[in-house]
């Protein structure tokens, strides 16, 4: 076994093998992140240097067996501690520590353990006992891992019902929005369905009353207006062509009276005596001679002339 010099320095000079054993008695020779470049170290006493704190990179002196920290102020250890998995002996009496970091439950190799005169908490000051000699402080080690083993599975087992409740609540978080997306899609698609249904309507009403335009002056075209006294509607006014027979039709009956005055008056007045009323006569013979040569017209003529 080597001790360390004055010199921090010298450290590594004084490696003897794989065991160190260094008696600190004042830390300003040798600063405590200097160990942690002593990685082979075995055995470490660092007793009575009034230390507060340890540092992260301390934990990297893996090789560790025993190590002494009594009669410090240590309020803490550092978190990742059961790194030191081939500590067997660790003397943490006179500190200021409450609680053990999780990770001790790690320390699989501890045999030994001193936690006296420490302001423990209540739990683990009762788990830990008097440790008053050899005996007792190997109970001690054995009960503080069993009970840091089991405050690791109940921080682990209130992880994952952290994280368990943290994923139910997350999935009913995702449920709710996805609830809600659908219930966003679906007033959307009922409210454009609305749009298009008002649409339509309009569309529909724009066409029915087209359609009623369309009508109307059909209707009145083909129906005729009624007169206020309810009798039936005039007649269109006569067409040329029609106006034109009358007047013909007038001309043909005075050229008939004119030509009947004519002959009455050549048979019966004593004008019968006159060439042209001799003529005259004398063709309505003849032809009245021709029209009785014929039996219906004959028989017409007797009836006309009996009555």
């Amino acid at each position: 076994m080597t001790k360390a010099g004055s010199k921090g320095g010298n450290l590594r000079d004084k490696l003897d093998g794989h065991e160190l054993d260094l008696s600190l008695s004042d830390l300003n020779e040798v600063p405590v992140k200097e160990l942690a470049a002593l990685p082979k170290a075995t055995i470490l006493d660092l007793s009575c240097n009034k230390l507060t704190a340890l540092p992260s990179d301390f934990c990297g002196l893996t090789h560790l067996v025993k190590l002494d920290l009594s009669k410090n102020k240590l309020r803490q250890l550092p978190a990742d501690f059961g790194r030191l998995v081939n500590l067997q002996h660790l003397d943490l009496l006179n500190n200021r520590l409450v609680t053990l970091p999780v990770s001790f439950a790690q320390l699989k190799s501890l045999k030994w353990l001193d936690l006296k005169d420490n302001p423990l908490d209540p739990v683990l000051a009762k788990v830990a006992g008097d440790c008053l000699d050899e005996k007792q402080c190997k109970q001690c080690a054995n009960k503080v891992l069993q009970h840091m083993k089991a405050v690791q599975v109940d921080q682990e087992r209130e992880r994952q019902r952290r994280l368990e409740i943290d994923r139910e609540a997350e999935k009913k978080w995702e449920a709710k929005q996805r609830a809600k997306e659908a219930q966003e899609r679906e007033l959307r698609k009922r409210e454009k369905a609305e749009e298009k249904e008002r649409r339509r309507k309009e569309y529909d009403a724009l066409k029915a009353a087209k359609r009623e335009q369309e009508k109307k002056p059909k209707k009145e075209t083909n129906q005729a207006p009624k007169s206020k006294s309810g009798s039936r509607p005039r007649k269109p006014p006569p067409r040329k062509h029609t106006r034109s027979w009358a007047v013909l039709r007038l001309l043909l009956l005075l050229l008939l009276m004119c030509v009947a005055g004519g002959l009455v008056a050549c048979r019966v007045t004593e004008l019968q005596q006159q060439p042209l009323c001799t003529s005259v006569n004398t063709i309505y013979d003849s032809a009245l001679r021709g029209l009785r040569s014929h039996d219906i017209l004959r028989w017409v003529l007797q009836t006309d002339s009996q009555q």
